[in-house]
């Protein structure tokens, strides 16, 4: 093809572009394989497993490096979007489950080891050595799940001790972490906790404020100013709110879209009471015409309209904000994270598996 038939075509094109029946064609034919991609449910891509770890932390910084801590001391990082790992056991807590994660990039990395005494450990040289940042020995001691507004404000949530829920704050990236005195801690009723599933349990509510869910005797979700009892199955200590997501968390004002899953992981193909929702910061909440299929650790809005929840029987995703839930896939997984920085969506559970949803 030569120039002239070059700028023939460009005319040619600016033509057929001209004539309202046919732009209103190409407007159309848009939108419609849009909405096809929105509609289509994605499939979860297993990328390693076979280790002795029970993986509960994970952390997507970007599409390539994505962070996991769990059992056994174990914690594994890719650089490469899961095509290869590298795995760490971090020396002296050989028999310490760390329970969540919070990386920063490839070589800065937050984890809490749970249990009496508790730790906060931290890597700045991509988890060849950690630095124990934080230590409590005090009885009844037990860290549940760790949330970052940024890359130095974060907090940390605990059981209650005496009574209230233990929190402490750092505002450095978590080299240094304060408690919240003891008066200041948000009371617990009695056989009330938090689950120490997946690391969700509390989440930025907006740019400046917390949420937290507990379950067991009592299953309710917290924020500076109120406690609101959930509609979640309760009264036992294996049920009860495991993850709370909240929609549009980096605006001031925002955070009123929120998703807890739960249920009871003794019986874990129940869908009785196991997910709720609301649109008004809590005042009122709902329940999906259509549940997840049993009892969920985790839950993550991925959109206003994509959300996946995964647990111990599998993964489910809604595509219309949360009212109806389809079943991808029947494999367990304890935690499911999207990119702070990118879209990848990835999964990890027992034995060391590590997934990622993918669409074809």
């Amino acid at each position: 093809m030569n120039k002239s038939d070059r700028v023939l075509t460009k005319n040619q094109m600016t033509k057929f572009l001209k004539k309202p029946c046919y732009f209103l064609f190409l407007i159309l034919f848009v939108f419609v394989n849009s909405l096809h991609a929105q509609n289509h449910l994605p499939e979860v891509e297993l990328l390693v497993s076979g280790t002795n770890a029970s993986l509960r932390g994970l952390s997507v910084v970007n599409d390539n490096v994505v962070w996991v801590s769990g059992s056994n001391g174990t914690v594994g990082k890719t650089t490469n979007g899961g095509k290869n790992w590298k795995w760490f056991t971090v020396k002296g807590f050989e028999k310490k489950e760390f329970r969540d994660i919070e990386a920063f990039d490839a070589a800065t990395a937050v984890i809490i080891a749970i249990g009496e005494p508790a730790y906060i450990l931290k890597t700045n040289d991509g988890g060849e050595t950690w630095k124990v940042v934080y230590e409590n020995r005090t009885k009844g001691m037990f860290l549940d799940g760790m949330e970052f507004w940024n890359e130095q404000s974060g907090i940390v949530i605990g059981d209650p001790v005496e009574g209230r829920f233990f929190i402490a704050r750092t505002f450095d990236g978590g080299s240094v972490w304060n408690e919240i005195p003891f008066e200041n801690r948000p009371g617990a009723d009695s056989g009330e906790a938090c689950f120490a599933a997946s690391g969700t349990n509390i989440r930025a509510l907006d740019r400046d404020e917390a949420v937290f869910v507990s379950g067991g005797s009592k299953s309710r979700l917290f924020t500076r100013d109120s406690k609101i009892e959930l509609p979640i199955i309760q009264g036992t200590e294996s049920t009860g709110a495991n993850s709370v997501s909240v929609y549009d968390n980096k605006k001031r004002k925002g955070g009123k879209r929120m998703i807890v899953v739960g249920g009871d992981f003794k019986i874990d193909s129940s869908r009785i009471k196991n997910c709720f929702l609301t649109t008004d910061r809590g005042q009122t909440w709902y329940a999906p015409k259509i549940p997840p299929h049993g009892y969920r650790s985790c839950v993550e809005f991925l959109s206003k309209q994509d959300i996946v929840a995964c647990g111990l029987n599998g993964v489910d995703y809604s595509l219309d904000g949360g009212r109806t839930f389809s079943l991808i896939s029947h494999e367990g997984f304890h935690v499911c994270r999207i990119a702070k920085y990118g879209t990848g969506i990835f999964l990890a559970g027992n034995d060391g598996r590590v997934a990622k949803l993918t669409w074809k």
